[in-house]
């Protein structure tokens, strides 16, 4: 039985790292509603201030992932942690729409190199068998983070001023650097809490791994750049994330929309779709693990979402009804997260797959600018929300379609080429 503290040492901390990294990126949805006393914004003002963090968020996919690789991850994402938290701390500061809109761009700047950082980590101490497990243990930080701060958000906008918000909900990563710098290693070899059995079984693994990759994915960065499943996992990860952060940025304004409740009651109800989508993740991940197939792990709950989304805005149902379609379509762009992460360092190389997955991130996020932003703007122009939905689902559909007709099977079912792995969390 191969020891298996990798699963309680590395993934908590990076879990609660970003946890608090996707509280400050999408409190702002909360906030937003409650920021008019001081500065009226329109509908669009309001998508653009979600949305504008993405343009920052793409900057430093590339160079950081590139620092993890070479350098080191941990340094790399402890220094941007501090940096976010203190753009996060001045959301609450500014005074002005375009002041909001600049600390939005800061923000979304030294948050953007965190994502594949932490992906470069999680490939140097989990085999390709447990990577979508890994991957998804790691990203319920985003479902998790929203079942916990949504209410707390609009608890405490029920007790305090949206400034006072932004501020204390900025200052928690300061504290948490400390823990990562302390619990948190690169890679086997550097951890002191390892058994020498469990770091062989890792190093001797990983190798055999990456000495079984045909010659082709053992490319440069240009290649790597240019290869055509890379590209397409970015058309992908862009017209999914389109829809994603269309959905969950205007989630608690429909929510609102719904009860005409509190802030505290907005943010309960706001929680409740990502609780099934905790769960669909990770039993996503595992169907991916078990199977080897990663594409339909993709594929599927998207379009499982699509319906959702259709049903939801085309149907005038009870509001218990919308909420439990809200869920479907939370469940469903929750899921693919682990399978489709696990896919980049199957088609290439340990030492470009940094830079691979910077591109991924940091194309794919200009969808969570489009999505608020269009969202907004379709909202204004047609003094509804529905169309902007609608065209969301088709994002989400154009996303699907890319996964499974135009990503090889080959590439990414890989239960006949990785042995499977011990039994893990």
């Amino acid at each position: 039985m191969i020891p298996r503290k990798r699963w309680a040492y590395v993934i908590p901390v990076a879990v609660v790292m970003y946890m608090l990294a996707y509280l400050d990126r999408t409190n702002v949805a909360v906030i937003l509603p409650y920021i008019g006393d001081d500065f009226p914004l329109s509908a669009s003002a309001k998508g653009l201030a979600s949305g504008i963090f993405f343009v920052g968020y793409l900057v430093l996919q590339i160079p950081a992932a590139v620092l993890a690789a070479k350098w080191s991850a941990r340094k790399t994402v402890v220094l941007l942690m501090i940096a976010w938290a203190l753009a996060a701390v001045l959301c609450g500061l500014v005074q002005n729409e375009t002041q909001l809109h600049l600390a939005r761009l800061l923000l979304g700047l030294f948050e953007g190199g965190v994502w594949p950082a932490v992906l470069i980590l999680l490939a140097s101490w989990f085999p390709q068998a447990e990577r979508a497990r890994a991957n998804a243990l790691w990203m319920t930080c985003l479902p998790i983070s929203a079942i916990l701060m949504s209410p707390l958000s609009g608890f405490m906008l029920d007790h305090m001023s949206w400034r006072w918000v932004f501020v204390l909900q900025g200052l928690p990563p300061l504290l948490w650097a400390v823990v990562w710098w302390f619990a948190v290693a690169d890679r086997p070899a550097k951890a002191r809490w390892i058994s020498p059995h469990e770091r062989d079984y890792l190093e001797t693994t990983l190798k055999a791994e990456e000495d079984a990759k045909p010659a082709v994915v053992k490319q440069g960065y240009r290649q790597a750049l240019a290869n055509r499943q890379v590209l397409l996992l970015v058309g992908v990860y862009f017209f999914w994330i389109t829809g994603f952060y269309g959905f969950s940025l205007w989630l608690p304004s429909v929510v609102k929309t719904m009860t005409g409740g509190s802030a505290t009651a907005v943010g309960f109800l706001s929680a409740v779709p990502y609780v099934l989508a905790l769960a669909g993740m990770v039993a996503c991940a595992h169907w991916s693990d078990r199977t080897g197939n990663r594409r339909l792990a993709v594929t599927v709950p998207l379009l499982v979402a699509i319906a959702g989304l259709l049903l939801g805005n085309l149907v005038h149902w009870p509001a218990a009804v919308q909420l439990v379609l809200l869920c479907v379509v939370a469940t469903g762009v929750y899921m693919p997260y682990g399978p489709f992460w696990a896919i980049p360092s199957r088609i290439l190389g340990l030492e470009v797959v940094a830079v691979a997955m910077g591109l991924i991130n940091a194309l794919g996020n200009l969808g969570g600018f489009a999505g608020p932003y269009l969202v907004g703007w379709l909202t204004d122009v047609t003094g509804s929300a529905t169309t902007g939905f609608v065209v969301l689902a088709a994002f989400l559909a154009v996303a699907a379609g890319l996964a499974f007709f135009g990503l090889k099977p080959a590439v990414v079912e890989d239960s006949a080429h990785v042995p499977a792995a011990p039994r893990n969390p």
